[in-house]
């Protein structure tokens, strides 16, 4: 017997695509994007069936500080003007156990891809007040930004870098289902 195929879109005005880095090697900068899509298709409502797409805006970035956006966007980190979209394609959502998955697919950031993996926390499906039906879940890992050609950095004085390499990222992502 054959599964349908279910779709589903991710509602934006809830969901948030962040990030943190450390500053100084002695605390975090966190970001945002503001502009972002993807779309899921899995079989029925089982999401270890998942096939995802993901894609942001980089020029979308905010920090907080319109300057250190501004360098953000610019050739040092995300490129905007050569690099509009970075991209996540998923290849697995590995079910662990009821609530947590693992999710591993490729990530393209200024046209260079690379395998990575990270946690996914289910937080279910309901039902909201207008009879949508929507899914939550929690994505977290982290990446290695000069894996992505993102190098630029700057000494410290007093030893150390300004930016780390590590950059966090955490989502938290509403899906809607479609009819």
């Amino acid at each position: 017997m054959e599964t349908t195929k279910t779709k589903w879109v991710i509602d934006p005005v809830h969901s948030e695509i962040a990030f943190k880095v450390k500053h100084l090697m002695i605390s975090h900068v966190k970001g945002t994007f503001q502009e972002f899509d993807a779309t899921v298709e899995t079989d029925g409502d089982d999401f270890s069936t998942a096939a995802i797409r993901f894609g942001l805006n980089p020029a979308s970035v905010q920090t907080g500080n319109p300057d250190r956006d501004g360098h953000l966007k610019s050739a040092d980190f995300f490129d905007v003007e050569n690099h509009g979209q970075l991209t996540f394609v998923s290849d697995t959502l590995s079910q662990i156990d009821d609530e947590t998955y693992l999710l591993t697919g490729d990530l393209t950031i200024r046209g260079v891809a690379k395998r990575v993996k990270l946690n996914a926390e289910f937080g279910g499906i309901v039902k909201d007040p207008w009879g949508q039906s929507k899914a939550g879940f929690t994505l977290t890992g982290s990446i290695n930004r000069k894996d992505f050609g993102l190098t630029w950095n700057a000494a410290l004085e007093a030893g150390g870098v300004l930016v780390g390499e590590e950059v966090k990222i955490t989502c938290e992502v509403e899906l809607v289902k479609q009819s």
